[in-house]
Protein backbone atom coordinates (compact mmCIF):
# COMPACT_ATOMS: atom_id res chain seq x y z
CA UNK A 1 0.00 0.00 0.00
CA UNK A 2 1.07 3.57 0.51
CA UNK A 3 3.25 2.87 3.42
CA UNK A 4 5.45 0.55 1.59
CA UNK A 5 5.66 3.34 -1.24
CA UNK A 6 7.00 5.97 1.59
CA UNK A 7 9.49 3.85 3.15
CA UNK A 8 10.43 2.64 -0.63
CA UNK A 9 11.24 6.32 -1.67
CA UNK A 10 13.16 6.72 1.50
CA UNK A 11 15.55 4.20 0.74
CA UNK A 12 15.61 5.29 -2.67
CA UNK A 13 16.43 8.84 -2.04
CA UNK A 14 18.65 7.48 0.73
CA UNK A 15 20.55 5.29 -2.34
CA UNK A 16 20.13 8.34 -4.93
CA UNK A 17 21.53 10.70 -2.91
CA UNK A 18 23.81 9.49 -0.06
CA UNK A 19 24.84 6.10 -1.36
CA UNK A 20 25.97 8.00 -4.77
CA UNK A 21 27.72 10.53 -3.14
CA UNK A 22 29.84 8.52 -1.33
CA UNK A 23 30.58 6.61 -4.54
CA UNK A 24 31.01 9.12 -6.95
CA UNK A 25 31.30 13.01 -5.54
CA UNK A 26 27.47 13.79 -6.44
CA UNK A 27 23.80 12.63 -6.38
CA UNK A 28 22.59 10.33 -9.43
CA UNK A 29 21.29 12.17 -12.71
CA UNK A 30 17.57 10.88 -11.53
CA UNK A 31 15.40 9.00 -10.00
CA UNK A 32 12.14 7.54 -11.09
CA UNK A 33 9.48 5.07 -10.56
CA UNK A 34 9.09 2.43 -13.53
CA UNK A 35 6.18 2.62 -15.74
CA UNK A 36 5.35 -1.11 -16.59
CA UNK A 37 5.51 -2.35 -12.93
CA UNK A 38 4.35 -1.20 -9.65
CA UNK A 39 7.31 -1.94 -7.52
CA UNK A 40 9.65 -0.76 -10.23
CA UNK A 41 12.38 2.11 -9.61
CA UNK A 42 15.53 3.45 -11.72
CA UNK A 43 18.54 5.38 -11.10
CA UNK A 44 19.97 6.77 -14.41
CA UNK A 45 23.37 8.57 -14.80
CA UNK A 46 24.20 10.32 -18.23
CA UNK A 47 28.14 9.07 -17.65
CA UNK A 48 28.63 6.46 -15.20
CA UNK A 49 31.85 6.31 -13.64
CA UNK A 50 32.60 2.73 -14.31
CA UNK A 51 31.56 2.82 -17.56
CA UNK A 52 33.44 6.13 -18.47
CA UNK A 53 36.96 5.07 -19.69
CA UNK A 54 35.91 1.55 -20.39
CA UNK A 55 35.62 -0.38 -24.03
CA UNK A 56 34.52 -3.46 -23.73
CA UNK A 57 35.17 -6.04 -26.61
CA UNK A 58 33.42 -6.72 -29.23
CA UNK A 59 32.98 -11.04 -28.15
CA UNK A 60 31.57 -9.59 -24.77
CA UNK A 61 28.32 -8.27 -26.54
CA UNK A 62 25.95 -5.56 -24.19
CA UNK A 63 28.44 -6.23 -20.98
CA UNK A 64 27.58 -3.45 -18.71
CA UNK A 65 30.00 -2.38 -15.90
CA UNK A 66 27.45 -1.17 -14.59
CA UNK A 67 26.55 -4.22 -12.83
CA UNK A 68 29.41 -3.29 -10.25
CA UNK A 69 27.05 -0.85 -9.13
CA UNK A 70 23.43 -2.64 -9.50
CA UNK A 71 25.71 -5.28 -7.01
CA UNK A 72 26.66 -2.62 -4.57
CA UNK A 73 23.14 -0.94 -4.43
CA UNK A 74 21.33 -4.62 -4.02
CA UNK A 75 24.04 -4.70 -1.29
CA UNK A 76 22.37 -1.52 0.31
CA UNK A 77 19.15 -2.40 -0.04
CA UNK A 78 18.98 -6.02 1.30
CA UNK A 79 20.77 -4.90 4.34
CA UNK A 80 17.97 -2.65 4.85
CA UNK A 81 15.29 -4.88 4.49
CA UNK A 82 14.30 -4.41 0.69
CA UNK A 83 15.34 -7.15 -0.98
CA UNK A 84 15.06 -6.19 -4.77
CA UNK A 85 16.56 -7.98 -8.04
CA UNK A 86 19.09 -4.54 -9.57
CA UNK A 87 20.46 -4.61 -12.53
CA UNK A 88 22.50 -2.02 -14.84
CA UNK A 89 21.05 -1.48 -18.52
CA UNK A 90 22.64 0.77 -21.16
CA UNK A 91 19.51 3.48 -22.49
CA UNK A 92 20.68 5.32 -26.17
CA UNK A 93 20.25 9.02 -25.60
CA UNK A 94 19.25 11.35 -28.37
CA UNK A 95 22.24 13.98 -29.31
CA UNK A 96 24.54 11.93 -26.96
CA UNK A 97 27.78 9.56 -28.56
CA UNK A 98 27.43 7.50 -25.43
CA UNK A 99 24.77 5.78 -23.74
CA UNK A 100 23.71 6.27 -19.97
CA UNK A 101 23.67 3.73 -17.67
CA UNK A 102 20.40 2.77 -15.98
CA UNK A 103 19.97 0.91 -12.51
CA UNK A 104 16.53 -0.79 -12.48
CA UNK A 105 15.17 -1.91 -9.55
CA UNK A 106 12.60 -4.30 -8.99
CA UNK A 107 12.15 -4.78 -5.33
CA UNK A 108 10.50 -8.21 -4.44
CA UNK A 109 6.74 -8.47 -3.26
CA UNK A 110 5.49 -8.01 0.08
Amino acid sequence: GNRRETRLLGILSFVHSTVWKVLFGKVADSLEKGTEHEDEYMISEKDLLVNKYISIPKDMGTFNCGAFVAGIVRGVLDGAGFPAVVTAHFVPMEGLQRPRTTILIKFAEE
